[in-house]
């Protein structure tokens, strides 16, 4: 499977399961087994434990080969091993002590959409606006 077919499928996976601050990396140039890390957060271990299975089952589903997880018990940083790229799911507080992006930070990767989305339309309304300036004031009747 190639990699950036990998890689945007396991953006969608995190996405799916309402992932939130995920990032890319290229790890190509750095002495590394694998070619890309994904780190994403999740609020709770149950939803961690589930945004990793999403990547797994959506990965499988393509053909791509899952060779390990780790974390799945505490679920507090779940990493799943696909290869040349590698997944890290972590609770906020896990993510901000190990600072991974320290470690594998410097290149990010950007994702571009398959498929691009319609722009919604701004319905065009008209406001009755008060004049610029001083606002008017009712008269006190005497």
């Amino acid at each position: 499977m190639d990699l950036r077919r990998k890689q945007r499928a396991v953006v969608d996976a995190l996405e799916d399961i309402k992932g939130y601050d995920i990032v890319v990396y290229n790890t190509a140039s750095q002495p590394t087994m694998f070619e890309r890390v994904v780190i994403a957060s999740g609020d709770s271990n149950r939803q961690i434990r589930a945004l990793a299975d999403n990547v797994q089952e959506k990965l499988k589903a393509l053909g791509a080969k899952v060779y390990g997880v780790e974390g799945t018990d505490a679920s507090e940083w779940v990493l799943v091993d696909l290869g040349d790229l590698v997944v890290h799911v972590m609770h906020p507080t896990v993510r901000g002590f190990y600072n991974l992006e320290e470690i594998w930070g410097g290149k990010s990767v950007r994702l571009k959409s398959e498929a691009p989305k319609p722009k919604a339309r701004k319905a065009a309304t008209k406001k009755a606006s008060a004049p610029r300036g001083k606002a008017a004031r009712p008269r006190r009747s005497r």
